[in-house]
């Protein structure tokens, strides 16, 4: 779904799902409807892509995944195991997820316009190649405020939608603090700061980092709807601005976002198994 949920993000995500755990649910969905939830509004895509978020790990750490040959291939097909992050986010789900929300959400997935929208965003979750999709977002951008369009405008709104709480932007900052604090409890890196100290750093580029995160999200964006018309995308917005839309994606950012904290806390501990590959 849009859950471009912008590719990297997380705040207070454990609070937030253990909230919504003990929150009274109206009438919980069962597993089968979940199932087809997924499906529906392209949320399993979405999951899949979170292995592609593993490219950015060694980056973080300053290490070249290249270094380990084979094996760091081997390393994150195991860690970020699809079945696996499909299964955590379906518990969540049945325990959180109301059947209201849920029939609200996948009424308008299943419409015409759901659909296509849907077959958009997978298209874009299953690109690889981040770089083109942002420059190719940057001059559909450019071109809209050059002739004028009320479709930026729209296009902010949307991603203010899927975002409503402004989560995003903590949410990376937290991923990576928790990524941080493994690898060098696991001794893959040598960390002299601990977690307040981590977060407090991360926060003094707080302005710049939200601002370049928005300049992304428009991109991609502009990129994922760019074959819609203004109309589409309008009707896009006005249905994630409604209260069940809104409960929807709180819940499955949280739970993206979750996921792949836990995913990358794991990956930090495997990597100690590696070893530089050899030349031969």
């Amino acid at each position: 779904m849009t859950c471009h949920i912008r590719r990297i993000a997380l705040i207070l995500i454990l609070p937030v799902l253990a909230v919504m755990a003990t929150a009274p649910v109206a009438v919980a969905a069962n597993r089968d409807r979940i199932e087809a939830f997924l499906i529906t509004t392209g949320f399993d895509v979405a999951l899949e892509s979170i292995v592609q978020a593993s490219a950015s790990a060694p980056q973080m750490l300053g290490i070249d995944p290249e270094g380990f040959g084979s094996d760091w291939a081997r390393l994150t097909e195991e860690v970020f195991d699809t079945g696996q992050m499909h299964e955590t986010a379906v518990s969540i789900l049945e325990e959180t997820l109301s059947d209201e929300a849920l029939t609200h959400a996948v009424t308008f997935y299943a419409s015409d316009l759901g659909q296509r929208l849907v077959v958009a965003e997978n298209a874009a979750h299953l690109n690889e190649d981040d770089t083109a999709k942002q420059q190719q977002g940057q001059k559909i951008v450019s071109e809209l405020i050059k002739d004028g369009s009320s479709r930026v405008e729209s296009l902010k709104r949307m991603n203010r939608a899927v975002d409503a709480s402004g989560n995003s932007l903590r949410a990376l900052q937290e991923i990576q603090v928790r990524f941080l604090l493994a690898a060098s409890a696991s001794g893959v890196i040598d960390l002299q700061l601990d977690g307040d100290e981590l977060r407090e750093m991360m926060r003094r580029n707080e302005a710049d980092m939200r601002r370049s995160l928005q300049l992304s999200a428009l991109a991609g964006a502009a990129y994922t709807y760019r074959d819609f018309s203004d109309e589409d995308v309008d009707a896009y917005v006005d249905a994630l601005e409604q209260p069940l839309m809104q409960e929807v994606y709180e819940l499955l950012n949280a739970i993206q976002y979750e996921i792949m904290a836990m995913r990358f806390e794991v990956l930090a501990a495997r990597m100690a198994e590696l070893r530089p590959a050899q030349d031969i």
